[in-house]
């Protein structure tokens, strides 16, 4: 049964600026390996995104969406459409939970085959699942796939709206409007909490102190302490391709040390212009925003199409790496939904040869056809924001999936006939 992958933004990129002490709470910050080549890249990469994504501000419009006070001392619970600028523009807060899962002797969190367990739901955590099949660790790693639709997570205390577990009791929900619907309390591939019995993600979040007060996915929990180890996809990828290589199927690497100039290079265009730019576009609330980002977005689309005309991967010409995961997670949702719910209708993956080649190639790699499930994409994005579709009506849509199915295109001819 395929797994899937929904949206909304669980975490994204970036390290804390903070230097703290081991003795701190696990979830301060991330216990930090000794600084090889790789980690001393990974680093300059995850602060240059922070630069670009920006720290949660004072100027955040949380009053355009309103905002809720949480449970603990300084939380201010939110979701992604309150991160909005006075200017109208869409600034992701970065990640909270940074801790890492490393071999290093005396790690705070080694890696143990069963030890640790994955929510996953939406693009950002598409990512993680995607490794995890490409490195053969579904028997390493467990997971749960949330309900995609967002619901109230704590319909009597406060107004906030999350992620929820799927129920298996049966009956129907509308949306936080109560309007739409009727939507069925658990799509295929959807369970309930398994360790705790939880009827949200933000109840996790509690659990384990959290006072930051953004519940996203994915979140890498560790069942011997019973706590978060880390909310940051981009980390996360990393862990599971570096980490738990003993107890992985395949050899593969993502981050090969010869690419890995290219795929950080990748990566620091594409994050903030086309992964978290189509968020730019859609969550904009002023015409200049939204402009600037789609300008921005169409710019980096179209180079993604030029790279592609004349190579096979985004930061390769043979092997598939990190960079087309983190691509791809945004590329399979950019037709069904981007262009209609995100306005972002400047370019589309179907009329763009390159591109959709591109994706047909890693749609049929090992293990990453069962993490897409295009139905709940669809019901995440167009039936858990109010503000942007009331009644969460869900366009049919000309079946993208279809589209991926097709016969891979042989990637020398269309090299030849581009030039």
């Amino acid at each position: 049964m395929a797994l899937f992958s929904s949206m909304v933004f669980g975490p994204i990129l970036a390290f804390s600026a903070k230097t703290v002490s081991a003795n701190l709470r696990p979830h301060a910050i991330r216990k930090f390996p000794s600084k090889t080549a790789a980690f001393s890249s990974f680093y300059r990469q995850s602060n240059f995104e922070s630069s670009i994504r920006g720290h949660h501000s004072n100027n955040m419009k949380s009053a355009l969406f309103g905002s809720v006070a949480g449970e603990g001392k300084g939380t201010s619970i939110r979701d992604s459409l309150k991160e909005v600028s006075e200017s109208g523009e869409f600034k992701r807060k970065e990640s909270a939970w940074r801790n890492w899962i490393s071999k290093e002797d005396g790690a705070q969190f080694p890696p143990e085959a069963g030890r640790y367990h994955l929510y996953v739901a939406c693009p950002w955590a598409h990512r993680t699942l995607m490794v995890r099949a490409l490195k053969g660790l579904e028997d390493a790693i467990s997971i749960t796939v949330v309900h995609p639709i967002w619901r109230k997570t704590k319909a009597v205390a406060d107004d906030h709206r999350g992620w929820v577990f799927g129920s298996p009791d049966g009956g129907t929900f509308k949306n936080t409007e109560g309007l739409g619907g009727p939507f069925p309390m658990m799509f295929p591939g959807n369970e309930p909490e398994p360790t705790f019995g939880s009827n949200s993600i933000r109840e996790l979040y509690e659990r384990s102190g959290d006072t930051d007060g953004k519940y996203t996915v994915p979140i890498l929990w560790d069942k011997h302490t019973n706590t978060i180890v880390s909310n940051e996809s981009s980390e996360i990828i990393r862990m599971l391709n570096s980490e738990f290589n003993a107890f992985a199927k395949s050899s593969l690497d993502l981050y090969p040390e010869v690419k890995r100039a290219a795929i950080d290079e990748a990566n620091e265009w594409i994050y903030p212009n086309i992964n978290n730019g189509v968020y730019r576009c859609g969550f904009a609330t002023s015409q200049s925003a939204y402009d600037n980002a789609l300008d921005e977005l169409t710019t980096s689309f179209d180079r993604v199409d030029k790279i592609l005309q004349n190579q096979r991967f985004i930061a390769s010409d043979d092997k598939v790496t990190e960079a087309d995961i983190r691509l791809f997670a945004t590329l399979l949702r950019f037709d069904e939904v981007y262009t209609v719910y995100f306005k972002t209708n400047s370019r589309s993956v179907a009329t763009t040869p390159s591109i959709l080649n591109y994706c047909r190639e890693i749609f049929a790699l090992p293990g990453v056809a069962e993490t897409c499930n295009m139905e709940q994409i669809k019901a995440h994005y167009y039936c858990s924001h109010t503000e942007l579709n009331k009644w969460s009506i869900i366009p049919r849509g000309a079946d993208f999936m279809k589209l991926l199915k097709q016969p891979i295109t042989n990637h020398e001819s269309d090299r030849i006939a581009n030039q």
